[in-house]
């Protein structure tokens, strides 16, 4: 099956990308990339150095995963958003990431079009993190109401946000901070009174590629969605098995 992922220019989460893409292909499908205008798209270079002191950034495996997709022919030549069919795709990943580059794709009237039109499809969707924000953001054109209206779902919660820029601010300032908003208080809106956020257990352990435990993701009929990079490996199964469904 073919899967799209569209990424920002710059500053998406190399874990939330690089392990899904590497599930992906190792499952038989095949990924393509959109970017705004079709430029070649680049992560987060803190997450790959470590954001303070060398913590909080991509474990060892993912940074490998994303040294591989660098090399990706796909990865290289990205589609423009305004240019996508979305009906010629199986599946939608919509990744996350917090760097001020972020916003071009959380913001892009364009691309929220074109998620919403794909939604419309009913084919498998997948976000993670600030991921989650582009489909909260993708409004019916028939009701005017976001896409996940009275839907189920998780996304990079309050209390995860918080700590992330409390330890970091002094030095990294409002990095962590995407937006003025937290992401959970406007996806909750936007999952209006019928909907359902879930927040998942508290803990900073990540899961692995041979350890779902301290993983949490949301299913939702042929929606998944997650919470940090932390869910990433969980994430991606779980997309597989919507796309085996």
């Amino acid at each position: 099956m073919h899967v799209l992922i569209p990424l920002p220019d710059r500053d998406f989460d190399v874990t939330e990308v690089a392990v899904p893409w590497r599930l992906l292909l190792d499952a038989g499908h095949q990924v393509s990339f959109a970017t705004e205008t079709g430029a070649v798209a680049a992560g987060d270079p803190r997450l790959l150095t470590g954001v303070l002191f060398g913590h909080l950034g991509a474990e060892a495996e993912p940074r490998a995963f994303y040294a591989e997709l660098l090399a990706d022919p796909a990865f290289t030549a990205p589609l423009a958003w305004a240019d996508l069919d979305v009906a010629a795709y199986d599946g939608l990943v919509l990744p996350g990431g917090h760097a001020p580059g972020m916003r071009q794709y959380l913001g892009s009237a364009v691309l929220q079009r074109q998620v919403a039109a794909f939604w419309a499809l009913e084919r498998p969707v997948g976000a993670i993190c600030h991921g989650v924000l582009v489909l909260a953001r993708a409004t019916d054109p028939d009701t005017g109401a976001s896409v996940l209206a009275g839907h189920r779902t998780t996304c990079l919660t309050k209390w995860q946000e918080r700590v992330a820029y409390y330890l970091s601010a002094w030095k990294l300032g409002r990095y962590y901070r995407t937006y003025p908003a937290y992401v959970e208080d406007e996806v909750r809106a936007a999952l209006g009174p019928d909907g359902t956020f879930e927040r998942g257990p508290l803990g900073s352990k990540r899961g692995t590629a041979s350890d779902d435990g301290p993983a949490f993701v949301v299913v939702d009929g042929r929606y998944v969605s997650a919470r940090w990079p932390g869910d990433a490996y969980r994430f991606a199964r779980a997309f597989l098995a919507l796309l085996a469904a």
